[in-house]
């Protein structure tokens, strides 16, 4: 069998796996964020932080809610590191360096899961299980809070009401994660995924001296770093480490984690907005955008042009043997088409135009198909934009789900949209005008400017994937760096908020004739073109600099 047959079973027992859960899972999650009733175990939740369930907050309550969970986390994840000393199985490591500590705070309350150190060695495992691990289950479930809020300003009518942060965040983390974590840390333990509370394994080399392999529980970790699309390795290697993906299958079943949310979120849309087409509407677009990044990154991984590649056959630098080309391209669609960040090839050793496709499916704005809730809301973020450009063609006052787009609606959702390529710009061009940049770069022109944006990307939109050929270690990188992840994390989520509670206030009006049917292949249509238009028109230049001149050469 040859590599692509076998690449291509892949991807097809992906889809398949993820056809069948879309339906339950997705109507699941609908009825586990309108249930009216508490489990025991989120009331005494409720009890311990004096929050009344039943109470329903306007946005700017729940957006405060937001900040102030996000900001406390970040204060406390920070103190966490800094503390390790005192802390069990810190086995001997001492306390993280305040800049990477502030660094990290923020990329893993962000669900960024950027990540300037090796972790193996910089942090024990009370760090990573009592900090980080609780980041990847409550940022995830932030992401989920906030595009449920979204949905019901769709759902509600002449309301200021968007329902309680404390309690969808609760019932994302109880209710969603942390079944579906426990399940699956079981099932890649199965799959010979390491889970283990040493801190490491001493071995015999071949020359007689002896080694320390490190060791850590990276199962549980593995699980949920890629099912709340986290991405932080609990090891400096990531997913590409044999010890946190070990073979073909915990591979296909860390990619299946990735997507199965995200993808399932638009049937939990289509659920509760009472018509399931539009949430396959949005899968479709999704679905296109992600199977062409596929193709683009496939394809220039196994048709390379480099010499040293040409003699190899194919681009096989950087990638593990055990995944090749098809597993290695399956892998970084995934996770850069989503806002997890994980790697398991070095997507620095990509072709100019693999590494170009990976940069430019972040670019897209992590919604093909995004993170857990974000690639929901950007991806309706999106929408409105695109019935905003029809009802300027014909003259219409744009309406989607029977509510008017006017001004508001607008300058929100433009807002959210335009945060991102805002401080990804600054900070990458900034970043590059400093004399001491090139210090850090492992390479020079083209592919130097595109380990900047790739950087710069990834932190904007809360990816937190690398290309590895940059030294980010440096105080103006560290909070650089952690500034793009808090405003691109951030400031969309109160433009959507915002967007949330401008719709719910409205009354539903009803279709007519001249509506704009936004469940069918014309729509559908209009929004990839959107999508791929915003993208383009903001990100060509960079991208011509970086990837397309590296591809060209």
């Amino acid at each position: 069998m040859t590599s692509t047959v076998a690449g291509l079973l892949q991807v097809g027992v992906l889809l398949v796996a993820l056809a069948v859960v879309y339906r339950p899972l997705g109507d699941y999650m609908a009825r586990v964020f309108t249930d009216r009733d508490h489990l025991a175990v989120e009331r005494a939740i409720y009890r311990v932080g004096r929050v009344n369930p039943e109470s329903q907050q306007r946005w700017p309550v729940y957006a405060a809610g937001v900040l102030g969970f996000s900001l406390v986390s970040i204060v406390l994840l920070y103190l966490v590191q800094r503390l390790q000393p005192l802390l069990p199985w810190n086995f001997g490591r001492g306390a993280v360096e305040p800049g990477i500590a502030f660094n990290t705070a923020v990329s893993f309350v962000t669900n960024t899961n950027w990540q300037s150190y090796v972790p193996e060695v910089v942090m024990g495992h009370t760090v990573q299980m009592l900090g980080l691990t609780v980041q990847n289950f409550v940022s995830a479930a932030v992401g989920l809070a906030v595009a449920i809020a979204l949905v019901r300003g769709f759902t509600r009518s002449a309301t200021d009401r968007l329902g309680n942060f404390w309690v969808d965040l609760v019932r994302g983390v109880v209710r969603i994660l942390l079944p579906m974590a426990f399940v699956f840390a079981v099932v890649l333990i199965a799959l010979g995924v390491v889970q283990s509370l040493a801190s490491g394994v001493a071995v015999t080399n071949p020359d007689g001296s002896s080694s320390t392999i490190a060791l850590a529980p990276a199962a549980s970790q593995e699980a949920i770093k890629e099912l709340g699309t986290n991405g932080g390795g609990i090891f400096n290697a990531n997913s590409s480490h044999p010890f946190e993906n070990p073979n073909g299958w915990t591979n296909l079943v860390e990619i299946f984690l990735i997507l199965v949310i995200p993808v399932s979120l638009t049937r939990t849309f289509g659920t509760l907005v009472g018509n399931r087409r539009q949430g396959y509407a949005l899968l479709s677009v999704m679905a296109v955008l992600w199977g062409a990044m596929l193709t683009v990154v496939w394809w220039a991984e196994a048709h390379p042009n480099g010499p040293a590649a040409l003699l190899a056959g194919a681009a096989v630098e950087g990638k593990e043997q055990r995944f090749g080309i098809p597993g290695s391209a399956l892998f970084a669609d995934a996770t850069t088409g989503t806002s997890t960040g994980a790697v398991n090839a070095m997507h620095d050793s990509f072709t100019g135009l693999g590494g170009g496709g990976v940069i430019l499916n972040m670019l897209f704005g992590e919604m093909t198909p995004g993170g857990v809730g974000t690639g929901l809301y950007s991806i309706l973020v999106m929408a409105i934009i695109a019935v905003f450009l029809a009802g300027l063609m014909v003259g219409r006052t744009p309406e989607y789900l029977g509510k008017k787009v006017g001004r508001r609606e607008v300058t929100a959702a433009a807002i959210s949209i335009l945060a991102m390529p805002t401080v990804l710009l600054l900070g990458a061009g900034i970043a590059i005008l400093l004399p001491g940049t090139p210090g850090h770069l492992a390479n020079s022109g083209s592919h130097g400017w595109s380990e900047v944006l790739y950087a710069y990307t990834s932190a904007s939109n809360n990816n937190g994937s690398a290309f590895a050929g940059i030294t980010v270690t440096s105080p103006w990188f560290q909070s650089s760096l952690g500034i793009c992840m808090l405003f691109g994390r951030l400031i969309p989520i109160l433009a959507v908020l915002c967007l949330a509670g401008s719709l719910a206030a409205q009354k539903k009006v009803p279709a007519t004739a001249g509506t704009l049917p936004t469940h069918g292949p014309l729509f559908g249509t209009l929004l990839t073109g959107t999508v791929v238009l915003v993208a383009a028109l903001t990100f060509v230049p960079a991208l011509a600099l970086g990837p397309v001149a590296e591809a060209l050469a």
